[in-house]
C-alpha cells in the first residue's frame, strides 16, 4: 500500500474521530495515540490481504466445482453423436463390402491365370503317346540295324519280339511283326536257296 493511500486512511480516521478535544497532554496519552496509529497503519493492509486471500480461495473452489461437474448434454449434441455412430457403422459396412469384392476379384483373376496355364500345357495323354511312339521307333531302328547292317538275325528277332511285348498296340509293333514274318519266310525258304551266295546265307 502506498503513502497516499495511507494518508487518506489516516485522514478518514481523524474525521471519524471528530473535532479534537483538548485534554491535558501527557506522555502516556501521546504513546497511546502513536500505538493507535501504528495499529491502523498495520491493520488495514492485513485486512485487505485477508479479503484478497478469501476471494482467491472462493474463486478456486468454484472453478474446481464447475470442472468436476459435467455439463448435461443437450438433445442436439445427443442427436449428433447418434448420427456420427450411424455414419461410422455405414462406413465400416462399406469397407467390408469393398474388401470382399476385391478378394473375390483377386480370386477370379488367379483362377483365370491357372486355367490359361493349364490350357497352354496341352493334353498330357497325347504327350505320353508321343514319347511311347518315339521309344518304340528307336527300338525298331536298333533291331533293323541288327538285321540289315550287322546281320545278327537272332538278336534282331529278340529285339522285334521285345517291341511287340512292350508296345503291343503301337504302330511300330505292327512293323516289328512284319519284320518277323519276313524273317520266318526267309527261314522257311532256306532250303530253296541252295544257289544263294555266302552273304545271303549269313543274312538268313
Amino acid at each position: 500500500m502506498n503513502d497516499e493511500r495511507m494518508k487518506e486512511l489516516l485522514d478518514n480516521a481523524d474525521r471519524a474521530a471528530g473535532a479534537p478535544r483538548f485534554h491535558p497532554v501527557s506522555a502516556a496519552g501521546i504513546r497511546r495515540r502513536l500505538r493507535r496509529r501504528r495499529m491502523v497503519r498495520l491493520g488495514v493492509p492485513a485486512a485487505a490481504a485477508a479479503v484478497l486471500l478469501v476471494g482467491a480461495f472462493l474463486w478456486t473452489v468454484c472453478t474446481r466445482t464447475r470442472e468436476a461437474t459435467p455439463e448435461t448434454p443437450t438433445p442436439r449434441i445427443v442427436a449428433l453423436e447418434e448420427r456420427i455412430q450411424q455414419l461410422q457403422a455405414q462406413t465400416d459396412a462399406t469397407l467390408r463390402l469393398v474388401h470382399d469384392v476385391l478378394e473375390r476379384d483377386r480370386a477370379e483373376r488367379h483362377l483365370a491365370a491357372l486355367e490359361a496355364k493349364l490350357a497352354s500345357i496341352g493334353d498330357p495323354m497325347k504327350e505320353i503317346e508321343r514319347q511311347v511312339d518315339r521309344a518304340a521307333f528307336g527300338m525298331l531302328y536298333y533291331a533293323d540295324r541288327l538285321y540289315n547292317e550287322l546281320h545278327q538275325t537272332e538278336s534282331a528277332v529278340e529285339a522285334y519280339e521285345e517291341i511287340i511285348q512292350v508296345f503291343p498296340d503301337n504302330q511300330w509293333a505292327d512293323v516289328a511283326r512284319e519284320r518277323l514274318s519276313e524273317i520266318k519266310k526267309v527261314r522257311i525258304n532256306k532250303s530253296e536257296m541252295k544257289g544263294a551266295t555266302k552273304w545271303e546265307r549269313q543274312r538268313v
